[in-house]
């Protein structure tokens, strides 16, 4: 039975091989075809769905996009609508006041003020901006041309006691030109006169110039306006109230005279740029030992604030002996630490009411310059540089045919001094008695007698405004000496005088240490 069973099983093998082969076979054909194929169609699928999307998305973003373009476009056309009726607004209400302002030019317009008035006007300027300022002037009508002729579109034009009271000549918003300003339009306005062009044509170029400094620019424009009305150049300077210095309008009133504008300008010039080398040197004087003594109050002050109560702390710790210069140092910075807000107050309300009663009261003033004049090298710094501006000043006046006694009004206008005013003062008196100006300057202390003989020679001699010139490069050549000298010599002793407090401070800090080191052995 065995036997027949193998060979049955031998005789079914070739089946069972050619059954195998097709099964294969025909699965092989299956994943060939049917299951790659559905795994191509399903990632074909997947990409196709997965486009669709991304086209979706895209077509949605394009279509908010678009429809943020209509919005902006509309948006931008709602804004230009608007513009246009806001521009058209404006235009209907600027052409109405300029229809109210003709009829108003034509009566009570064109009356003419006995004195200039404060004209506040709105217009359009060469570039088409409205803008609006002030002008002095006479009347309506007279600003109105002036504006005119300047290339303006005038709408409107008005006055009032406000407008005069906060820009008049007496404003409480008046401001005076610096020194450096001033020595620019000068220079600049005598290289324009030089160079051919009127006064009125150099005056405008120098507006123009100076259009960053709008804190100028209604009085540059009142000035043209002054000019253009037929004003002399003196008398349109003074009717800008404390713009422009006395003594400069005095010295081109004395120019007109004489015809010599061009002359006087830069005289001016030059005598403005002396003056403010001057002023730095005394600044410069002030300056330097200011900083230094800040810097070691500040130095000082810190020490005693943080780096002494550290050292307390040990000394508490360790039952130190404190005495003498180190107890002194302690009590001062725990009263310190205590009232260091209270004594800042102190000190800058006594400061703020010595510069109140130095600025107010004469007999302070007087007294104090009384005090600083006489005291050592600081006195001979304020004598030098007093008598440098003045003595620069009286022969500047003197050059330009300035009378004495006018001279002498302005000199005493335009030094802070009243101890030289007060010597101005009785020069004026004794030039109405008939006596010498020198007569004025003789045994006074404020006067060395360097000057006083000088000024004696040039009365003597005829020549009193060159000798007062060469009194002027002495001693300002002597201020600037000085003030080289103080502050060569004030560096070192200020540096030591730092030193020395720091070096104490540190001694009576270290001392207890001795003691300490000394009880441990």
């Amino acid at each position: 039975m065995a036997n027949r069973k193998n060979k049955t099983n031998v005789f079914l093998l070739p089946f069972l091989v050619v059954k195998n082969i097709i099964f294969f076979f025909f699965k092989g054909l299956k994943f060939a075809f049917l299951d790659v194929f559905k795994n191509l169609f399903s990632q074909t699928s997947k990409e196709v769905n997965s486009m669709y999307q991304n086209t979706t998305q895209i077509v949605n973003n394009e279509k908010k996009e678009e429809e943020l373009q209509l919005k902006n476009v509309e948006n931008t056309k709602r804004r230009e609508q608007n513009n246009l009726w806001f521009k058209k607004k404006q235009n209907r209400k600027l052409e109405e006041m300029r229809s109210k302002l003709l009829i108003n030019l034509q009566n009570e317009g064109s009356i003419r003020s006995d004195v200039p008035r404060v004209f506040q006007y709105k217009a359009k300027n060469r570039d088409g901006k409205l803008e609006t300022g002030t002008v002095n002037g006479y009347s309506k009508l007279d600003v109105n041309t002036f504006l005119l002729q300047e290339g303006y579109i005038v709408y409107d034009i008005k006055t009032s006691k406000t407008i005069n009271l906060f820009y008049g000549e007496s404003s409480i918003l008046s401001i005076k030109m610096s020194n450096k300003d001033l020595l620019f339009w000068l220079t600049q306005l005598s290289t324009y006169i030089k160079s051919g062009l009127t006064l009125t044509e150099s005056v405008k170029i120098l507006n123009n110039q100076m259009q960053k400094k709008t804190k100028y620019r209604k009085y540059f424009r009142s000035i043209i306006y002054e000019l253009t009305m037929g004003e002399p150049f003196s008398k349109a300077l003074e009717k800008q109230g404390n713009l422009f210095p006395p003594l400069l309008i005095n010295m081109i009133r004395a120019a007109e005279a004489t015809g010599e504008l061009e002359a006087t300008l830069s005289d001016m010039s030059n005598y403005y740029e002396e003056l403010e080398k001057t002023r730095k040197q005394m600044i410069s004087a002030i300056t330097y030992p200011t900083i230094i003594m800040v810097f070691a109050i500040g130095v000082i002050t810190f020490i005693l604030l943080y780096v002494i109560p550290e050292f307390i702390k040990i000394y508490e710790t360790s039952n130190a002996q404190i005495t003498g210069i180190t107890l002194f140092i302690v009590n001062l910075s725990h009263f310190l630490q205590a009232n260091i807000l209270f004594l800042f107050l102190i000190v800058l309300l006594i400061f703020g009411t010595l510069y109140l009663c130095y600025k107010k009261i004469k007999a302070f003033r007087k007294s104090i310059q009384y005090f600083l004049m006489h005291m050592p090298i600081i006195g001979n710094i304020i004598i030098y540089n007093e008598l440098t501006i003045f003595t620069k000043t009286f022969s500047s006046l003197l050059s330009n045919n300035v009378f004495i006694t006018e001279s002498m009004t302005i000199l005493s206008r335009i030094t802070n001094n009243e101890i030289y005013k007060e010597i101005m003062n009785n020069t004026i008196d004794n030039i109405i008695k008939g006596d010498k100006i020198s007569a004025s300057f003789k045994n006074q202390w404020a006067i060395p007698d360097v000057a006083y003989y000088m000024i004696v020679t040039g009365e003597s001699t005829g020549r009193l405004a060159d000798m007062m010139k060469k009194v002027s490069d002495y001693y300002s050549e002597m201020h600037k000496s000085l003030v080289n000298n103080l502050k060569a010599f004030i560096e070192p002793v200020l540096i030591a005088f730092l030193a020395l407090v720091v070096g104490v401070i540190i001694l009576a800090v270290i001392l207890p240490m001795f003691g300490l080191m000394s009880s441990i052995e």
